[in-house]
C-alpha cells in the first residue's frame, strides 16, 4: 500500500475553489494511492478482507423488528433507525389519479461526507469501500462518512462511525474547527416514490490535518470518480450525490441559456403552485392492493416493489451483524437525460416530476425517471414521455450509460439504468419538448447551481450531474 504525502491545503478564504475542482477533474488516471485502473481489484481487496453474507429471512426472524399490532407498521423496537408504514396518494395527475402503498418513513436526517485534502497540488477525496446488504455486489465507494443520526450517536452500540471526527469539528458541526472548512454543504432529498419526505446532509469538508491510514479507504481525484462512473455497480448512491453538489464551473455562455434562472424558478414555482396531490401517511395495515405474507409485502399484481426482511453479516461495519427491513424494486429503471445544444451551449430537458414522498411534492428530475415493466398494463399513450426515444435511441447517440444502484442500506438490488442521449435535431421530440408544460430545456451550470440548494434536483437528477461534475459526461 502506498501511503499518500500529506500536504497543506490552500487557504481557508479561496477564491479559485472551481479552478481547484477543475484542476481534480483533470487527473483521471492516477491519484495519490491508487490508479483507476487499479480500483475494481482494490475493492475485490477488501470484498475478501471481511467476512459479508446477506441472507433473506421471513419476518419473522427479524431480531428487534415486529409489525406494530394496532398499526400494523413495521418498526424497531428502540424507535430508532426507520419505520415502514402507508402512504395514501390522492389527486394525482396522470394516468393513476390515486394509490397507496407502503413506504419508508426515516424522519431523521443522516449525513453524507466527503473529506477533501491536497495531495501534490490536487484535492482527492476519501472514499470507503462500504458494505451495504442491499448492493448488488455488495461492496461500493461510499462517502468518507454515511451515516443516519441512529449510526453515528451509537443507538446501535456499536463500534464509532470511522473518520467522524474528521469531518465534524468539536463542536458536531461540518467543518468547524481549525484546518477544516466547508466546500458545499445542502439538505437534498432522497427517493421520493419510496421514502416519505426524507433527507440527507450532503456536505464536503477540507482538511489541511493529516487523516490516519486505513486499509478500507483511499484517497481518489474527481476525474478518477467520473472514469469509475462509468464502471457498474462501483460508486454508490450516496457519493454520486455529494459529488452532484460540488461548485464546479462549466465553459459555457450563461447568457445564452434557453431560459434565464429567473424564469426558470418561476416555472417550477407555478408547477408546484398547481400541484393537487395530496400524500398522507396512514397504517400499514390499512392499505389496499397489497398483501402481507411470512417473507414479503408484495403488490397484489407483483409491480413496483416488495419490503422483504435481511440477516446480514458485514465485517467491516460498526456492527457486525444485524437483520432487518429492505425495499425491494421489481424489475429495472431507466433513467435517463436527453440532450441537446440550443445556440451551441449544451443543455439538458428536465421534467417538474411528482412524486409521493417527496416534501413538496415537486423537484426537477431527469427527462426520463421510470420503471417501464410498470406501464406494461397500461394504454400506449399512458407510457411516459421520451421514453420510447431514450429506449430506441441510436447507440451513437448515447454519450454516457451506466447501471447503478440506488441507496443499499434501504433497498435490495434497486438497479437503474442511467443514460444521457443526444437528441437529434431533425427529430420530433425537439417540437414535443417545447410543448410539454412539465419539462424546460437547462443548462448543466443551472443544474449545478440549484444542487447548491435543497428542494430543487431528485436524488436521480444529482446522480447524472455527478456524472457531468466528475467528467464522465463531456461535451
Amino acid at each position: 500500500m502506498t501511503t499518500a504525502p500529506q500536504k497543506q491545503a490552500a487557504p481557508r478564504h479561496d477564491p479559485h475553489l472551481a479552478a481547484r475542482l477543475a484542476r481534480s477533474a483533470a487527473h483521471t488516471e492516477e491519484g495519490a494511492q491508487l490508479r483507476t485502473a487499479d480500483v475494481p481489484a482494490w475493492l475485490e481487496e477488501r470484498r475478501r478482507a471481511h467476512r459479508f453474507k446477506v441472507e433473506r429471512i421471513p419476518f419473522a426472524g427479524l431480531d428487534h423488528w415486529g409489525f406494530d399490532p394496532a398499526t400494523g407498521n413495521l418498526a424497531h423496537r428502540t424507535g430508532r433507525f426507520f419505520t415502514v408504514e402507508g402512504l395514501s396518494v390522492r389527486g394525482a395527475a396522470g394516468p393513476v389519479p390515486q394509490w397507496q402503498q407502503p413506504i419508508i418513513n426515516q424522519p431523521e436526517i443522516g449525513l453524507l461526507a466527503l473529506l477533501a485534502k491536497e495531495f501534490d497540488g490536487v484535492l482527492h477525496f476519501l472514499l470507503q469501500a462500504k458494505m451495504e446488504p442491499g448492493n448488488p455486489n455488495l461492496l461500493q465507494l461510499s462517502p468518507t462518512v454515511q451515516a443516519t443520526r441512529s449510526n453515528y450517536t451509537r443507538a446501535h452500540r456499536g463500534a464509532p462511525v470511522r473518520h467522524l471526527g474528521d469531518v465534524l469539528g468539536p463542536d458536531g458541526t461540518p467543518g468547524s474547527g481549525p484546518g477544516r472548512r466547508v466546500l458545499a454543504d445542502v439538505l437534498q432529498s432522497e427517493h421520493g416514490s419510496w421514502f416519505h419526505q426524507k433527507f440527507n446532509r450532503n456536505t464536503l469538508v477540507e482538511t489541511t490535518h493529516d487523516v490516519p491510514d486505513d486499509p478500507d479507504f483511499r484517497w481518489l481525484t474527481l476525474g478518477q470518480l467520473g472514469r469509475l462512473l462509468h464502471h457498474d455497480n462501483l460508486v454508490n448512491m450516496d457519493t454520486r450525490t455529494v459529488l452532484a453538489c460540488a461548485p464546479v464551473s462549466h465553459d459555457h455562455d450563461q447568457d445564452r441559456a434557453r431560459h434565464q434562472d429567473t424564469d426558470l424558478l418561476s416555472w417550477l414555482t407555478g408547477e408546484r403552485a398547481r400541484h393537487e396531490a395530496h400524500a398522507t401517511l396512514v397504517p400499514l395495515r390499512d392499505v389496499t392492493g397489497w398483501h402481507r405474507g411470512e417473507h414479503a409485502i408484495d403488490h397484489q399484481d407483483g409491480r413496483h416493489f416488495s419490503v422483504v426482511a435481511v440477516s446480514v453479516e458485514a465485517g467491516s461495519r460498526e456492527v457486525g451483524g444485524w437483520t432487518q427491513p429492505l425495499l425491494a424494486p421489481v424489475g429495472t429503471g431507466v433513467t435517463a437525460f436527453l440532450a441537446r445544444r440550443i445556440d451551441g451551449v449544451p443543455h439538458l430537458l428536465v421534467q417538474a416530476k411528482a412524486e409521493g414522498g417527496l416534501h413538496g411534492g415537486i423537484e426537477l428530475a431527469p427527462t426520463v425517471q421510470c420503471t417501464p415493466a410498470n406501464y406494461a398494463h397500461l394504454p400506449e399513450d399512458a407510457r411516459p414521455p421520451f421514453l420510447d426515444t431514450v429506449l430506441g435511441a441510436d447507440p451513437a447517440r448515447i454519450r454516457y450509460q451506466a447501471v447503478h444502484s440506488e441507496e443499499g442500506g434501504r433497498f435490495l438490488d434497486a438497479l437503474s439504468r442511467y443514460l444521457v442521449v443526444d437528441c437529434p435535431e431533425d427529430d420530433e421530440t425537439l417540437t414535443r419538448a417545447g410543448q410539454l408544460p412539465g419539462y424546460r430545456w437547462i443548462t448543466p451550470a443551472q443544474l449545478t447551481t440549484l444542487a447548491r440548494h435543497g428542494h430543487y434536483l431528485n436524488v436521480q437528477a444529482r446522480t447524472l450531474l455527478a456524472c457531468l461534475t466528475t467528467g464522465a459526461v463531456r461535451w
